[in-house]
């Protein structure tokens, strides 16, 4: 079994080529900067030599766009795709997308350079149960961005929400994950973090083969379960582009966030929901 024996934040191009010195072998770093995010940005030039210093070790490097929180910043956004292509792009994250029209700038140019391996997690509920997104979004959502995306990742609130009904048996989960698939994606994954009981059982629907697959897990008691949902997500990508099939990157992933939750459970980090532990396999 492969396996990503370290993945180091990298602050900046320096802190990555340091990181790979010492034997990582996959690297996260944010792109030129955007709102909230700007002291974590890094120019492309640097996530370009980056990249190349990073191959020569067969190593990863997982780029983010993070925080665009105005209209007036698409331009730049779309330019950044551009040239985050034009370095090499093996697998696409996609997470919460505030506007229609940041939506139709992203969709049209990934649709533009073709891009394949598209995760896209369409963030749209909070945990109280209240929409995040105005109605307008989540149908942009829905025309210009499930089509193109082969794999999607809703948990059950966003699943409802997007097939405009309840689900509260597996038959309606079958039903809702076809009814996803009809709409050109190809692969479903229904998360079950939602339901009650003992297990946290997602329902992984493959539409080429019309194969339903049942993906087990152990609830974990515990209030840090924040960004569980965006963790998946992103390392079902992390694997995809570590050329995994479909089952076997989803397969991973969860066992990926079930130990970070195992590990991250008696945490106590302010009030609120606290976070996983991103990186149980390195240290404790």
């Amino acid at each position: 079994m492969k396996k990503i024996e370290l993945l180091a934040p990298a602050k900046n191009l320096e802190f990555g080529i340091t990181a790979i010195n010492y034997g990582a072998d996959a690297l996260y770093i944010g792109s030129p900067k955007f709102g909230a995010r700007a002291a974590a940005g890094n120019s492309i030039e640097n996530i370009k030599a980056l990249t190349n210093y990073a191959h020569r070790y067969y190593a990863k490097v997982y780029v983010t766009i993070n925080t665009i929180l105005f209209d007036n910043e698409l331009e730049e956004v779309q330019k950044t795709i551009y040239q985050l292509y034009d370095i090499g792009v093996d697998a696409v994250k996609i997470g919460m997308l505030f506007s229609p029209e940041l939506i139709k700038t992203i969709a049209g140019t990934l649709d533009e350079f073709q891009v394949k391996n598209i995760v896209l997690d369409p963030v749209m509920v909070a945990t109280s149960g209240d929409k995040l997104l105005q109605d307008d979004a989540i149908a942009a959502i829905m025309e210009h961005l499930i089509p193109m995306a082969d794999i999607l990742t809703p948990n059950l609130p966003e699943a409802s929400v997007l097939v405009a009904g309840e689900l509260n048996s597996r038959e309606s989960l079958e039903k809702a994950a076809e009814d996803l698939a009809s709409s050109g994606c190809k692969n479903i994954l229904i998360k079950g973090g939602h339901l009650t009981g003992q297990s946290s059982d997602d329902l992984l629907y493959m539409a080429a083969e019309k194969q339903f697959i049942e993906l087990t897990g152990e609830r974990i008691s515990t209030g840090n379960t924040h960004g569980t949902g965006c963790t998946l997500s992103s390392a079902i990508a992390s694997f995809i582009a570590r050329d995994y099939e479909t089952e076997a990157a989803i397969v991973q992933a969860k066992s990926y966030i079930q130990g970070a939750i195992e590990a991250g459970a008696d945490y106590r980090i302010g009030k609120g929901h606290g976070p996983v532990h991103h990186f149980y396999q390195n240290w404790s």
